[in-house]
């Protein structure tokens, strides 16, 4: 038993110079298992190809709310032959994003309810994306009984009334280094509040490092940062998080055996 990671993105660019030589640490480091995230079809194609090379790297596909603008119609379809593949555990990430643009609205909310009707079809689990966009995010998944398909809420960021709503949708919750930060108060009220049955752990990776790493390049060595705010938070011994959100990922992804 060890750290999984349930949200790193390591065909980013940023690992380009020491990739293999990282990935290769992580075991020997207490990492078990690392799921890396897709945000369009180029990346779900390149997360494959590291699942295929690690055997404690898994897969999903998806295309991220920024994106799904330039996606040709037939992308679902790409997707769907993509999602195949036997450690692909997640359609992901999946969403919705008005942080950095609000002028595909209505093209991100019909994409976002296309991908969650292809995690339904294929009975796989969503990795949601929401920035931004409580109201819509939250509206969409009841309207699409996104209950039904489950998940993850990545890195949350919204408070515990909203939390209150995807506890009852039996999703789990991404924590990760922004839990770490001083001003993180609303995310570390979460915390406190969240049955320790609901939390995963993740980095984002190479985005979001946790204090005392905090803009610098992030992987998922960083991750017993995290594992001790949550238990600092939580009155907890840092072993029973490890363990604690070993066995939530197991209920989350059978495929990670």
């Amino acid at each position: 038993m060890g750290i999984i990671d349930t949200h790193s993105h390591y065909n980013d660019e940023a690992f380009d110079e020491d990739r293999e030589e990282l990935l290769l640490s992580l075991p020997t480091k207490g990492i078990d298992r690392v799921v890396n995230i897709a945000v369009d079809i180029e990346s779900s194609k390149e997360c494959i190809e590291l699942a295929d090379k690690y055997d404690y790297i898994y897969a999903t596909v998806g295309v991220h709310p920024s994106y799904v603008h330039e996606m040709q119609s037939d992308y679902i379809e790409k997707l769907k032959d993509l999602a195949k593949h036997e450690k692909v555990v997640a359609i992901a990430e999946i969403g919705l994003d008005y942080y950095w643009s609000t002028e595909h609205k209505e093209k991100q909310k019909e994409e976002f309810a296309r991908q969650l009707e292809l995690a339904k079809e294929l009975g796989l689990t969503a990795v949601i994306h929401s920035r931004d966009a409580a109201k819509d995010t939250l509206d969409m998944m009841v309207a699409k009984r996104a209950g039904e398909i489950g998940g993850v809420v990545h890195c949350y960021s919204y408070g515990v009334e909203l939390a209150r709503e995807y506890l009852k949708m039996g999703f789990y919750f991404g924590i990760g280094g922004v839990s770490t930060f001083k001003n993180a108060k609303k995310l570390k009220e979460v915390i406190a509040y969240l049955p320790m049955e609901s939390i995963v752990l993740e980095t984002d990776a190479p985005y979001l490092s946790p204090v005392p790493n905090r803009g610098k390049r992030n992987s998922s060595l960083n991750i017993p940062y995290i594992v001790e705010e949550i238990a600092r938070i939580k009155g907890i011994q840092a072993e029973e998080v490890v363990q604690r959100t070993f066995e939530n990922v197991h209920r989350l992804y059978p495929k990670l055996g």
